[in-house]
Protein backbone atom coordinates (compact mmCIF):
# COMPACT_ATOMS: atom_id res chain seq x y z
CA UNK A 1 0.00 0.00 0.00
CA UNK A 2 3.03 2.03 1.17
CA UNK A 3 4.57 1.39 -2.28
CA UNK A 4 1.48 2.00 -4.46
CA UNK A 5 1.08 5.89 -2.53
CA UNK A 6 4.79 6.31 -3.03
CA UNK A 7 4.55 5.75 -6.50
CA UNK A 8 1.59 7.25 -7.71
CA UNK A 9 3.02 10.42 -5.84
CA UNK A 10 6.46 9.92 -8.09
CA UNK A 11 4.01 9.56 -11.24
CA UNK A 12 2.18 13.35 -10.33
CA UNK A 13 5.82 15.27 -9.44
CA UNK A 14 6.47 13.59 -12.83
CA UNK A 15 3.31 14.73 -14.68
CA UNK A 16 4.15 18.11 -13.12
CA UNK A 17 7.50 18.13 -14.74
CA UNK A 18 6.36 17.17 -18.04
CA UNK A 19 3.53 19.23 -18.02
CA UNK A 20 5.74 22.52 -17.33
CA UNK A 21 8.51 21.92 -19.87
CA UNK A 22 5.84 20.91 -22.64
CA UNK A 23 3.89 24.23 -21.70
CA UNK A 24 7.32 27.16 -21.67
CA UNK A 25 9.08 24.99 -24.55
CA UNK A 26 6.20 25.16 -27.07
CA UNK A 27 5.73 29.09 -26.35
CA UNK A 28 9.20 29.50 -26.32
CA UNK A 29 10.09 27.83 -29.62
CA UNK A 30 7.15 28.78 -31.45
CA UNK A 31 7.74 32.70 -30.07
CA UNK A 32 11.23 32.53 -31.28
CA UNK A 33 10.07 30.80 -34.67
CA UNK A 34 8.12 33.52 -35.79
CA UNK A 35 10.41 36.21 -34.52
CA UNK A 36 13.59 34.09 -36.44
CA UNK A 37 15.39 36.17 -39.08
CA UNK A 38 16.43 34.32 -41.50
CA UNK A 39 17.17 33.83 -45.41
CA UNK A 40 14.32 32.41 -47.58
CA UNK A 41 10.60 32.62 -46.49
CA UNK A 42 8.93 32.09 -43.11
CA UNK A 43 7.63 28.68 -42.26
CA UNK A 44 3.39 28.57 -42.96
CA UNK A 45 1.47 28.85 -39.61
CA UNK A 46 -1.53 27.00 -41.43
CA UNK A 47 0.85 24.32 -42.58
CA UNK A 48 2.65 23.52 -39.08
CA UNK A 49 -0.82 22.99 -37.75
CA UNK A 50 -2.18 20.43 -40.20
CA UNK A 51 1.40 18.58 -39.82
CA UNK A 52 0.79 18.76 -35.93
CA UNK A 53 -2.77 17.24 -36.50
CA UNK A 54 -1.23 14.63 -38.68
CA UNK A 55 1.58 13.55 -36.22
CA UNK A 56 -1.44 13.37 -33.45
CA UNK A 57 -3.21 11.17 -35.33
CA UNK A 58 -0.49 8.83 -36.14
CA UNK A 59 0.53 8.87 -32.28
CA UNK A 60 -2.94 7.79 -31.14
CA UNK A 61 -3.32 5.06 -34.18
CA UNK A 62 0.12 3.99 -32.14
CA UNK A 63 -1.23 4.20 -28.72
CA UNK A 64 -4.72 2.32 -29.63
CA UNK A 65 -2.35 -0.58 -31.10
CA UNK A 66 -0.61 -0.48 -28.06
CA UNK A 67 -4.16 -0.53 -26.07
CA UNK A 68 -4.91 -3.57 -28.60
CA UNK A 69 -2.05 -6.13 -27.15
CA UNK A 70 0.09 -4.83 -30.19
CA UNK A 71 -2.51 -6.67 -32.31
CA UNK A 72 -2.51 -4.73 -35.80
CA UNK A 73 -5.98 -7.29 -36.51
CA UNK A 74 -7.26 -5.82 -32.85
CA UNK A 75 -6.41 -1.94 -33.99
CA UNK A 76 -8.11 -2.24 -37.46
CA UNK A 77 -10.81 -4.01 -35.43
CA UNK A 78 -11.44 -1.00 -33.19
CA UNK A 79 -10.90 1.38 -35.55
CA UNK A 80 -13.44 0.13 -38.00
CA UNK A 81 -16.47 -0.33 -35.34
CA UNK A 82 -15.71 2.68 -32.92
CA UNK A 83 -14.65 4.84 -36.53
CA UNK A 84 -16.26 3.75 -39.44
CA UNK A 85 -19.05 1.88 -37.96
CA UNK A 86 -20.00 4.57 -35.80
CA UNK A 87 -20.83 7.73 -38.29
CA UNK A 88 -23.00 10.00 -36.03
CA UNK A 89 -20.53 9.63 -32.80
CA UNK A 90 -17.36 10.55 -35.27
CA UNK A 91 -19.42 13.75 -36.89
CA UNK A 92 -19.93 15.19 -33.46
CA UNK A 93 -16.33 16.05 -33.41
CA UNK A 94 -16.30 18.26 -36.04
CA UNK A 95 -17.46 21.05 -34.52
CA UNK A 96 -14.54 20.89 -31.64
CA UNK A 97 -12.08 20.13 -34.51
CA UNK A 98 -12.98 22.70 -36.55
CA UNK A 99 -12.63 25.33 -33.31
CA UNK A 100 -9.32 23.78 -31.98
CA UNK A 101 -8.26 24.20 -35.75
CA UNK A 102 -9.04 27.84 -35.58
CA UNK A 103 -7.61 28.31 -32.13
CA UNK A 104 -3.98 26.85 -33.29
CA UNK A 105 -3.59 28.87 -36.23
CA UNK A 106 -4.53 32.21 -33.35
CA UNK A 107 -1.65 31.26 -31.15
CA UNK A 108 0.61 31.40 -33.95
CA UNK A 109 -0.56 34.94 -34.37
CA UNK A 110 -0.45 35.49 -31.24
CA UNK A 111 2.83 34.96 -30.56
CA UNK A 112 4.21 36.78 -33.54
CA UNK A 113 2.95 39.68 -32.07
CA UNK A 114 3.49 39.11 -28.10
CA UNK A 115 6.68 38.34 -26.04
CA UNK A 116 6.55 34.54 -24.87
CA UNK A 117 5.77 36.13 -21.06
CA UNK A 118 2.63 38.07 -22.19
CA UNK A 119 1.10 35.70 -23.90
CA UNK A 120 1.49 33.02 -20.96
CA UNK A 121 -0.26 35.39 -18.89
CA UNK A 122 -3.02 36.55 -20.94
CA UNK A 123 -3.77 32.74 -22.03
CA UNK A 124 -4.95 32.38 -18.71
CA UNK A 125 -7.90 33.92 -19.47
CA UNK A 126 -9.08 30.63 -20.88
CA UNK A 127 -9.79 29.42 -16.93
CA UNK A 128 -12.58 32.02 -17.20
CA UNK A 129 -13.98 31.11 -20.98
CA UNK A 130 -14.28 27.36 -19.80
CA UNK A 131 -15.49 27.79 -16.05
CA UNK A 132 -18.59 29.78 -17.87
CA UNK A 133 -19.03 27.58 -21.09
CA UNK A 134 -18.80 24.53 -18.18
CA UNK A 135 -21.41 26.51 -16.18
CA UNK A 136 -24.04 27.18 -19.32
CA UNK A 137 -22.85 23.82 -20.86
CA UNK A 138 -22.75 21.31 -18.49
CA UNK A 139 -24.67 22.62 -15.50
CA UNK A 140 -21.31 22.89 -13.22
CA UNK A 141 -21.76 25.06 -10.07
CA UNK A 142 -18.75 27.05 -8.99
CA UNK A 143 -17.56 27.85 -5.51
CA UNK A 144 -17.57 31.30 -4.10
CA UNK A 145 -13.92 30.87 -3.87
CA UNK A 146 -13.97 30.47 -7.75
CA UNK A 147 -16.09 33.10 -8.61
CA UNK A 148 -13.60 35.38 -6.56
CA UNK A 149 -10.63 34.01 -8.46
CA UNK A 150 -11.92 34.70 -11.05
CA UNK A 151 -12.52 38.23 -10.81
CA UNK A 152 -8.75 38.18 -9.60
CA UNK A 153 -7.61 36.54 -12.89
CA UNK A 154 -9.74 39.30 -14.86
CA UNK A 155 -7.79 41.88 -12.96
CA UNK A 156 -4.28 40.88 -13.56
CA UNK A 157 -4.43 40.11 -16.96
CA UNK A 158 -5.73 43.74 -17.33
CA UNK A 159 -3.06 44.63 -15.08
CA UNK A 160 -0.66 42.84 -17.60
CA UNK A 161 -1.86 44.35 -20.78
CA UNK A 162 -2.55 47.72 -19.20
CA UNK A 163 -0.39 50.10 -21.74
CA UNK A 164 2.53 51.96 -20.37
CA UNK A 165 4.50 55.15 -21.12
CA UNK A 166 7.77 54.19 -22.86
CA UNK A 167 10.34 56.66 -24.15
CA UNK A 168 11.13 56.85 -28.09
CA UNK A 169 9.91 57.33 -31.65
CA UNK A 170 6.31 57.86 -31.44
CA UNK A 171 5.91 56.41 -35.44
CA UNK A 172 7.65 52.91 -33.51
CA UNK A 173 5.36 53.18 -30.32
CA UNK A 174 2.17 53.19 -32.64
CA UNK A 175 3.85 50.10 -34.67
CA UNK A 176 4.14 48.57 -31.29
CA UNK A 177 0.95 49.05 -29.70
CA UNK A 178 -0.58 47.98 -32.55
CA UNK A 179 0.84 44.75 -33.31
CA UNK A 180 0.69 43.95 -29.21
CA UNK A 181 -3.40 44.68 -30.25
CA UNK A 182 -3.02 42.57 -32.62
CA UNK A 183 -1.46 39.68 -30.17
CA UNK A 184 -4.47 40.29 -27.58
CA UNK A 185 -7.32 40.29 -29.93
CA UNK A 186 -6.16 36.83 -30.96
CA UNK A 187 -5.37 35.66 -27.85
CA UNK A 188 -8.66 36.11 -25.96
CA UNK A 189 -10.72 34.90 -29.34
CA UNK A 190 -8.43 31.58 -28.73
CA UNK A 191 -9.21 31.50 -25.40
CA UNK A 192 -12.69 31.92 -25.70
CA UNK A 193 -12.66 28.79 -28.52
CA UNK A 194 -10.35 26.89 -26.60
CA UNK A 195 -13.34 27.22 -23.59
CA UNK A 196 -16.24 26.17 -25.76
CA UNK A 197 -14.09 23.58 -27.48
CA UNK A 198 -12.73 22.21 -24.37
CA UNK A 199 -16.16 21.77 -22.73
CA UNK A 200 -17.84 20.63 -25.85
CA UNK A 201 -15.24 17.50 -26.07
CA UNK A 202 -15.87 16.94 -22.33
CA UNK A 203 -19.35 16.91 -22.65
CA UNK A 204 -18.76 14.37 -25.37
CA UNK A 205 -16.43 12.06 -23.96
CA UNK A 206 -18.51 12.15 -20.76
CA UNK A 207 -21.94 10.71 -22.82
CA UNK A 208 -19.70 7.82 -24.44
CA UNK A 209 -16.99 4.99 -23.68
CA UNK A 210 -14.84 5.65 -26.17
CA UNK A 211 -11.29 5.73 -25.86
CA UNK A 212 -10.22 9.07 -25.56
CA UNK A 213 -7.47 7.83 -28.37
CA UNK A 214 -10.29 7.23 -30.07
CA UNK A 215 -11.49 10.66 -29.41
CA UNK A 216 -8.42 12.49 -30.74
CA UNK A 217 -8.04 9.83 -33.78
CA UNK A 218 -11.45 11.88 -34.66
CA UNK A 219 -10.81 14.93 -33.62
CA UNK A 220 -7.35 15.06 -35.99
CA UNK A 221 -8.77 13.66 -38.83
CA UNK A 222 -11.36 16.82 -38.79
CA UNK A 223 -8.97 18.85 -38.20
CA UNK A 224 -6.68 18.05 -40.54
CA UNK A 225 -9.46 18.17 -43.31
CA UNK A 226 -9.86 21.83 -41.80
CA UNK A 227 -6.39 22.84 -41.56
CA UNK A 228 -5.01 21.40 -45.24
CA UNK A 229 -8.75 23.75 -46.36
CA UNK A 230 -7.35 26.66 -44.73
CA UNK A 231 -4.27 26.54 -45.27
CA UNK A 232 -5.20 26.15 -49.25
CA UNK A 233 -7.78 28.74 -48.61
CA UNK A 234 -5.65 32.07 -47.27
CA UNK A 235 -2.19 30.57 -48.35
CA UNK A 236 -3.14 29.17 -51.57
CA UNK A 237 -0.43 31.56 -53.38
CA UNK A 238 3.04 31.01 -51.40
CA UNK A 239 1.53 26.98 -51.25
CA UNK A 240 1.31 27.45 -55.05
CA UNK A 241 4.75 28.81 -55.37
CA UNK A 242 7.23 27.65 -53.38
CA UNK A 243 4.92 24.74 -51.13
CA UNK A 244 3.76 24.26 -47.81
CA UNK A 245 6.84 23.20 -46.53
CA UNK A 246 8.58 26.14 -47.15
CA UNK A 247 10.80 27.59 -44.48
CA UNK A 248 10.77 24.29 -41.98
CA UNK A 249 13.80 23.76 -40.37
CA UNK A 250 14.67 22.04 -36.82
CA UNK A 251 13.18 24.50 -34.67
CA UNK A 252 10.24 24.43 -36.84
CA UNK A 253 9.45 20.62 -36.80
CA UNK A 254 10.49 20.62 -32.96
CA UNK A 255 7.08 23.28 -32.75
CA UNK A 256 5.29 20.74 -34.82
CA UNK A 257 6.05 17.70 -32.68
CA UNK A 258 5.48 19.65 -29.40
CA UNK A 259 2.34 21.00 -30.79
CA UNK A 260 1.07 17.69 -31.99
CA UNK A 261 1.85 15.71 -28.67
CA UNK A 262 1.05 18.65 -26.21
CA UNK A 263 -2.52 17.66 -25.83
CA UNK A 264 -1.69 14.00 -25.68
CA UNK A 265 0.68 14.80 -22.91
CA UNK A 266 -1.55 16.78 -21.39
CA UNK A 267 -4.72 14.02 -21.54
CA UNK A 268 -2.18 11.24 -19.44
CA UNK A 269 -1.05 14.49 -17.20
CA UNK A 270 -5.24 14.57 -15.82
CA UNK A 271 -4.92 11.21 -15.04
CA UNK A 272 -2.14 11.47 -12.10
CA UNK A 273 -2.25 15.62 -11.39
CA UNK A 274 -4.68 17.20 -9.24
CA UNK A 275 -6.14 20.75 -10.12
CA UNK A 276 -3.37 22.34 -7.50
CA UNK A 277 -0.82 20.85 -9.44
CA UNK A 278 -2.20 21.74 -12.84
CA UNK A 279 -2.33 25.22 -11.29
CA UNK A 280 1.24 25.31 -10.34
CA UNK A 281 2.83 23.67 -13.30
CA UNK A 282 0.70 26.71 -14.90
CA UNK A 283 2.38 29.05 -12.58
CA UNK A 284 6.27 27.82 -12.96
CA UNK A 285 5.67 27.99 -17.36
CA UNK A 286 5.11 31.88 -16.51
CA UNK A 287 7.95 32.06 -14.56
CA UNK A 288 10.08 30.15 -16.66
CA UNK A 289 8.65 32.15 -19.86
CA UNK A 290 9.52 34.94 -18.27
CA UNK A 291 13.02 34.69 -17.52
CA UNK A 292 14.13 33.08 -20.64
CA UNK A 293 12.40 35.69 -22.55
CA UNK A 294 14.34 38.34 -20.21
CA UNK A 295 17.37 36.40 -20.79
CA UNK A 296 17.49 35.01 -23.53
CA UNK A 297 14.90 36.15 -26.31
CA UNK A 298 15.87 39.56 -24.93
CA UNK A 299 12.46 40.92 -26.25
CA UNK A 300 10.33 41.11 -22.51
CA UNK A 301 11.18 43.91 -19.92
CA UNK A 302 8.97 43.57 -17.21
CA UNK A 303 7.46 46.68 -15.35
CA UNK A 304 5.69 47.10 -11.71
CA UNK A 305 2.42 46.52 -13.27
CA UNK A 306 3.18 43.02 -15.31
CA UNK A 307 5.03 41.76 -12.33
CA UNK A 308 1.63 42.64 -9.96
CA UNK A 309 -0.61 41.17 -12.45
CA UNK A 310 1.05 37.89 -13.10
CA UNK A 311 0.79 37.44 -9.10
CA UNK A 312 -2.73 37.69 -9.29
CA UNK A 313 -3.09 35.53 -12.06
CA UNK A 314 -1.31 32.58 -10.66
CA UNK A 315 -2.61 33.56 -7.16
CA UNK A 316 -6.09 32.98 -9.56
CA UNK A 317 -5.18 30.13 -10.61
CA UNK A 318 -4.31 28.25 -7.59
CA UNK A 319 -7.42 29.55 -5.85
CA UNK A 320 -9.67 28.04 -8.71
CA UNK A 321 -8.35 24.99 -8.51
CA UNK A 322 -8.62 24.28 -4.64
CA UNK A 323 -11.09 22.20 -3.36
CA UNK A 324 -12.90 23.09 -0.47
CA UNK A 325 -14.74 20.75 1.66
CA UNK A 326 -17.68 23.30 2.20
CA UNK A 327 -19.15 26.37 1.26
CA UNK A 328 -21.82 26.56 -0.89
CA UNK A 329 -22.38 26.96 -4.56
CA UNK A 330 -23.51 29.35 -7.12
CA UNK A 331 -25.07 28.31 -10.37
CA UNK A 332 -26.05 30.97 -13.09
Amino acid sequence: MVSSTAQTSRLKYVSLGVLVLQTTSLVLTMRYSRTLKEAGPRYLASSAVMSAEVLKVCACVVLVFIENNWSFRGMKQVLREEIVGKPVETLKLAIPAGIYTLQNNLLYVALSHLDAATYQVTYQLKILTTALFSVFMLGKRLNFHQWFSLLLLMAGITLVQWPTSNQGDSEQKVLSAASQFVGLIAVLVACVSSGFAGVYFEKILKETKQSVWIRNIQLGVFSFVFAFVGMLVYDHQRVKELGMFQGYNTITCIVVVLQALGGLIVAVVIKYADNILKGFAASLSIIMSALISYFLLKDFTPTGLFFFGTVLVIVATFLYGYKRSSGFAVKV
